[in-house]
This record gives C-alpha cells, structure tokens and sequence, in this order.
C-alpha cells in the first residue's frame, strides 16, 4: 500500500471522528443521551485520563490532576510519533496491505484522541449544565489539558444479578459498560487486526 492511500485512511478516520466529537460538544450537555436502541445509546461524557478513564493521580497519588494530565498527553505525542514512524518505514519496505492499514487506523485513532487532549481546552468552555461553544472566548483549560470525548455507549445487558447469585445477588448488572469514541474504535480495530490476523500482516520469509 502506497503513503498516499494510507494517508487517506488516515484522514477519512480523522474526519469523522472530529466530526462527531465537535457535533457531540455543540449539541450535547455533558451526561445528555440520546437512546438509539436498547442495547446502544449516544451517551456524551469527557474522558480527563487514559484507557477506561483512568488517570496518573489514580495510580501516582502524590501527583496532582494537572501534572498527570500534561504527562498523559506528553505521553501520547511521543507514541504517536512512534507509531508514525513504524507505518513510515512499513510503508517504505514494502509492508504488507494488512499490516499498513492497521498502523494506519491505530495513527489515526491516536491522533484523534490527541487532538482532543491538546486542543480542546482552549477550543471549548464548559459542557457542564450547558452545551459546549466552539472558539469559545471562556475556554475550560489550556493547551495540552483538554478532555477526550466519548459517545458510543452499548449497555448490550442492562439487568440485575438474580437475588440467588452470592454477593451480586441485586447488584446492577452491565454489559458492555465502557463510552469511546470513534478514535477508540480504530485503535481497537487496528490490534485486533494485527492479533487476528498475524501472519498476514507479519508473513515469513522462506
């Protein structure tokens, strides 16, 4: 695959996941939801960590929000630069079609959610009790301390454990309980692209 086609993946995954974000931030108050289905809801929430929305204040209690959110951030811009220069030289050695579309989405899902992370807090005010302000001129944080917007939410089970079940007996059962984005799916998209199918995007050489 060439640069330029990998390149348009990379922007046709950019595009619509800043489409979405922008239009969720605009139109949504944080907490607001839209109910598609029963197992899948348009839920807008702000991610201020990593990964399940942990943060490094969690983990690292003697450092403050602010100090771990410009450490997550910091974080992300060197991997992305990684990852940036692994489809680089994938691409110039000749990598197979699997593996290029794989970084590619795995690029651009990290390069949507920093996007997010360093822009949006001068970009946007506030989504709290009010639906956000593109260019806003009441920004709610500063350069590299925005929040990553999350949306796609799919309670596929949304019950309660039977009473007889030990311990969890009437305790709220949930499944599948995360908010991503759309950056989130190709990431996900481009590991389990490169787990399931290995030995096409890694083939070895007789």
């Amino acid at each position: 695959m060439s640069l330029k086609k990998a390149s348009l993946i990379i922007v046709l995954v950019l595009l619509i996941d800043q489409i979405s974000k922008v239009y969720i931030k605009t139109n949504f108050v944080l907490g607001e939801f839209v109910e598609v289905f029963s197992w899948f809801k348009i839920l807008f929430i702000e991610n201020e960590g990593a990964a399940w929305g942990t943060k490094i204040s969690d983990l690292l209690p003697f450092v403050s929000d602010e100090t771990g959110k410009l450490s997550l951030t910091i974080f992300r811009l060197i991997a992305i630069c990684g990852i940036g220069y692994w489809l680089y030289t994938s691409i110039k050695k000749g990598g197979t079609k699997t593996l290029i579309w794989a970084q590619a989405l795995i690029f651009a899902g990290a390069l949507g959610n920093i996007i997010d992370s360093v822009f949006y807090g001068l970009l946007f005010d506030e989504s709290y009790g009010q639906v956000a302000t593109l260019f806003s001129d009441n920004p709610y944080s500063s350069l590299f301390h925005g929040r990553v917007v999350d949306m796609l939410y799919f309670p596929l089970i949304d019950t309660v454990w039977p009473q007889w079940v030990p311990w969890l007996g009437g305790k709220e059962l949930r499944f599948f309980e995360p908010v991503f984005n759309i950056a989130d799916t190709a990431i996900s998209t481009g590991v389990g692209i490169l787990i399931v199918f290995n030995k096409k995007a890694f083939p070895h050489e007789d």
